[in-house]
């Protein structure tokens, strides 16, 4: 359909830098044929839509890092882009405490149609970049760029930014203790929550089964409410990443 998102967009592909940045939670977007899945419109501007402030940080981190971002067209509500396809948050009925009556009760055609018009076309673009960097012997770091909720399910979250990682140990440690040497800051390690092969696809499809240091940067989405905050990120995890990264 003319005039809908891409289902992907590449930006600064030329990047120099051995990051590739992904963010499959930036945009609420929902085709009008769904109908908004039968949420009030102030359901999807919230966190279960998708990641507040991730898209605008990802992309000033590409700028500082001269780094290729891949930026995901469409809400997590319709398919999330980090869950395996036979996980139940893949197409969620229920996101932390609301009922999503679009996804409920569909069928297995409606899942492919999902599968094929998103999370297929982000994904397979992945694994292309992947493919010609490592052809070209360029050194990669996948980092996804996220944000979370202040608090979830009634539990407040005390971190201002957490690093996800599974077998990128090294990196994912490297990488925490140089943001919790930035003053101020609680940073969360494997926090809000721990990558599972199970429930998470970006770092242990992209990242740990071909061998590449992967982590998930999770910042506090009441942080990144404006440009300050988006720049003030930006600034501390490129600084971040330059120190954690190898040489």
């Amino acid at each position: 359909m003319s005039g809908m998102p891409a289902p992907v967009t590449l930006c600064n592909a030329g990047g120099g830098s051995p990051v590739l940045l992904l963010c499959e939670h930036a945009s609420n977007h929902i085709p009008p044929e769904y109908r908004d899945l039968g949420l009030p419109a102030a359901e999807l501007q919230r966190h279960i839509a998708y990641d507040i402030g991730a898209a605008e940080l990802a992309r000033r981190l590409s700028a500082r890092l001269d780094a290729p971002l891949l930026l995901a067209g469409y809400s997590r509500l319709l398919i999330d882009l980090n869950r395996p396809l036979a996980a139940p948050s893949s197409i969620p009925e229920i996101s932390e405490a609301t009922v999503i009556p679009g996804n409920r009760g569909i069928d297995a055609a409606e899942r492919a149609r999902r599968q094929a018009a998103w999370f297929v076309p982000f994904h397979d673009c992945v694994a292309a970049l992947l493919d010609a960097r490592i052809a070209a012997g360029q050194r990669t770091v996948v980092i996804g760029v996220h944000s979370f909720t202040p608090v979830y399910l009634g539990q407040r979250r005390p971190w201002h930014a957490g690093i996800l990682y599974g077998e990128a140990r090294g990196f994912g440690t490297a990488l925490v203790r140089a943001l919790a040497a930035e003053p101020g800051l609680v940073i969360g390690d494997n926090e809000p929550y721990r990558i599972e092969a199970a429930m998470d696809y970006t770092v242990p499809v992209h990242g740990d089964a071909r061998g590449l240091d992967a982590v998930l940067l999770e910042v506090r989405q009441d942080l990144l409410g404006d440009a300050a905050g988006w720049d003030a990120w930006a600034d501390r995890l490129a600084r971040a990443l330059r120190q954690a990264i190898p040489r």
